[in-house]
């Protein structure tokens, strides 16, 4: 029994570090950039899942589509607005006029698609 305890203790022992060590990383505060880019994937998971409620496959692309489109823009302006980088700034910009354009497209075709 004693070493059954000393076991079962030295186990507990031996992964409280590690636990505390992974705890003390999630409760760093995150950076506004990485707030945002937080805040932005969420939503556009969230509405990228809704999409998945329609029947129809091409609705249900069209609207999962809109979203990924809209979160790609949010985290464009979040690079805009935190990053440093020339090059990405150039691609955050691209991304942005890209998507938009497809995201008017694919809601103009959503509503031919409503009675």
């Amino acid at each position: 029994m004693k070493t059954r305890a000393l076991t079962l203790l030295l186990s507990l022992l031996a992964t409280s570090g590690a636990w505390a060590a992974d705890n003390m990383h999630q409760h760093q505060a995150m950076t506004p950039a990485q707030q945002s880019y937080q805040h932005g994937m969420t939503a556009m998971h969230d509405k990228m899942m809704d999409g998945l409620k329609a029947q129809d496959a091409d609705v249900a692309f069209a609207q999962g589509m809109i979203a990924h489109h809209q979160g790609a823009i949010e985290m464009a302006k979040t690079e805009l607005q935190y990053g440093k980088d020339p090059a990405m700034q150039k691609l955050a910009r691209e991304i942005i006029a890209a998507q938009q354009p497809e995201i008017d497209k694919m809601q103009a075709w959503l509503k031919t698609r409503q009675p």
